[in-house]
């Protein structure tokens, strides 16, 4: 299959859903319809959220499908660093489109978006168990010996007494 990358558009709606209700899915992530509205007004009011779409194309470069995968990145600092960056939040890829090479048409226009954006790095985060993802990662970039904390501003530290 050959595809297309572009960022999602208001008509993409129903497709983009789906793919963020799997993304959620397999995750073990629950979402409504007012979640996805809410990252939906990220990608189209605000613009704090950029969402790419991979969809399919025929022969002619043509779109032949709906978006069957999706990215969504945003921008942070890099104070140490002193260099703005990209952050991949969310990537998902139908099951039935997995190893067509959807993934690498989004990783290279993620590549070309940090190029235009001046990004020195994108970054993300995955699952240790996603196994399928990790090794497309590790054919793509560098994995790093970070290790990520969360921190839930209204609980207490596990450290503090109960």
């Amino acid at each position: 299959m050959h595809w297309t990358v572009r960022p999602a558009r208001a008509d993409d709606f129903d497709a983009w859903t789906r793919l963020y209700r799997g993304y959620a899915a397999f995750y073990e992530t629950p979402t409504s319809d007012e979640h996805q509205r809410q990252i939906w007004s990220w990608i189209h009011g605000d613009r704090s959220v950029i969402a790419l779409v991979a969809v399919p194309v025929d022969a002619d470069g043509n779109e032949a499908g709906e978006p069957q995968g999706v990215a969504h990145l945003r921008e942070w600092v890099r104070p140490l660093r002193g260099v703005i960056a990209g952050y991949l939040d969310d990537l998902f890829v139908d099951p039935g489109h997995r190893g067509s090479g959807a993934v690498d048409a989004l990783y290279d226009a993620m590549r070309e978006l940090a190029t235009e954006r001046g990004w020195a790095i994108i970054r993300w985060t995955t699952a240790d168990d996603n196994y399928r993802a990790r090794a497309v990662y590790d054919r793509l970039a560098t994995r790093t010996t970070w290790i990520t904390y969360d921190m839930v501003p209204d609980a207490p530290s596990p450290a503090d007494p109960v």
